[in-house]
């Protein structure tokens, strides 16, 4: 009997011990669970009253999304900045820069702050640097981390800026642009294999081309300088193909979207042109951003005035695009829209209803449902996720 009874005591002692560690455990899955299941969103805004927008927030703010729901939650302001139109997180996680959309009336130029994102995804200001024109409104990094560059939107400016140990940035070079008083460059992309920079201009109607050399740490026009595009197309976003043989741009004036074979050179060889509206749209449209999913199967562009996201599949071959749908953005007047890292949903910033609307992506057919959820941002205008 009392061998019988210290046994019994062994095994009640062990079973209290598993039933513990599994407590534990369960408790370290949480703990890592919550914190693996909110990706941290930045997002760019309008703070004050312009031509185009009645901005009515107060600087960048912080978000989180939940990968498993799609919900979105707001955080809170990370940052005051007028007008930070265009935010953009550095490859490695560690800062975040975003521009201050300023005009003639603001100031001398616009701006570029730098910031060091903090663990709790806080950010602290580091710098803050004239981008030498008016209304800059994008901004890009090269693929190995050391150069920033930034498109100011007025007077055909460009600018390419090195990174200081903080994040800060210097000024390297100043582009002007040819025709600088009808020039508006809208974006700017650099190559996968780092080679080559690829900068949008509205007003000219052409995609520049240069060589990034980063020995002298410049650009420098390539071999074909530019492609000319149709006569008020108004080329504005652009994206690459998931295998970097093609490209796009979603041009604002016209609706159309353009495809482009890259040459070993840089080169862009014109392939085919479709529009990124319904046949039967015959309202006034204004074209904003243009995504490449993930898988590289699916390419998406955001329509103001048509208020929708268009969807289109992507021959990874031939580079050719073919329409999948259309979908109401459930806002008003979109302007860039955010895949999540993980591909699976996609979210679009409504700038004049003040709402971030979140949409499930079917990785089969690549078309987009309405989740029922969206985020309350006032003037919201750019979305962007940390790298992962």
């Amino acid at each position: 009997m009392k061998r019988i009874f210290l046994g019994s005591l062994c095994m009640l002692l062990f079973l209290s011990s598993c039933k513990n560690e599994t407590k534990d455990e369960q408790k370290a899955d949480v703990a890592v669970n919550s914190t693996s299941t909110r990706n941290p969103i930045y997002i760019g805004t309008y703070t004050k009253k312009e031509g185009h927008v009645n901005g009515q927030a107060e600087g960048i703010y912080l978000a989180y999304q939940k990968p498993e729901t799609g919900s979105l939650e707001m955080g809170k302001t990370v940052a005051k900045v007028v007008n930070p139109s265009f935010v953009k997180t550095s490859g490695d996680n560690k800062y975040l820069y975003a521009v201050s959309e300023l005009g003639p009336n603001d100031g001398p130029a616009g701006l570029i702050y730098s910031y060091k994102i903090n663990e709790d995804h806080s950010l602290e200001q580091t710098g803050s640097i004239s981008t030498e024109s008016f209304a800059p409104c994008y901004i890009a990094e090269d693929q190995s981390g050391r150069f920033v560059f930034v498109a100011n939107y007025v007077g055909g400016v460009v600018v390419v800026y090195e990174k200081n140990e903080d994040g800060s940035l210097k000024k390297l070079q100043k582009i002007t642009l040819e025709n600088p008083g009808i020039s508006n460059p809208h974006s700017v992309n650099i190559s996968s294999n780092n080679k080559f920079v690829y900068i949008t201009d509205l007003g000219n109607d052409r995609i520049w081309i240069f060589d990034l050399d980063p020995d002298s740490k410049s650009l420098k026009p390539n071999k074909t300088p530019f492609i000319q595009l149709a006569e008020g197309c108004g080329p504005r976003h652009f994206a690459f193909s998931k295998t970097n043989d093609h490209a796009y741009t979603i041009n604002e004036l016209n609706g159309s979207i353009s495809t482009f074979k890259i040459e070993q050179n840089g080169k862009l060889t014109h392939l085919e042109e479709i529009s990124s509206l319904p046949e039967d749209f015959k309202g006034e449209n204004s074209a904003a951003d243009i995504h490449v999913h993930p898988s590289g199967d699916f390419l998406y562009v955001s329509n103001r005035g048509h208020n929708s996201i268009g969807a289109f599949l992507v021959n990874q071959i031939t580079g050719s695009l073919e329409n999948i749908e259309f979908t109401n953005t459930q806002g008003s007047t979109p302007r860039n829209f955010a895949i999540s890292p993980d591909g699976n949903f996609l979210y679009v910033a409504n700038q004049d209803s003040n709402d971030l609307v979140s949409f499930k992506i079917d990785l089969e057919t690549g078309k987009l449902t309405e989740t029922g959820k969206k985020l309350d941002v006032l003037t919201p205008v750019c979305i962007e996720f940390l790298n992962y």
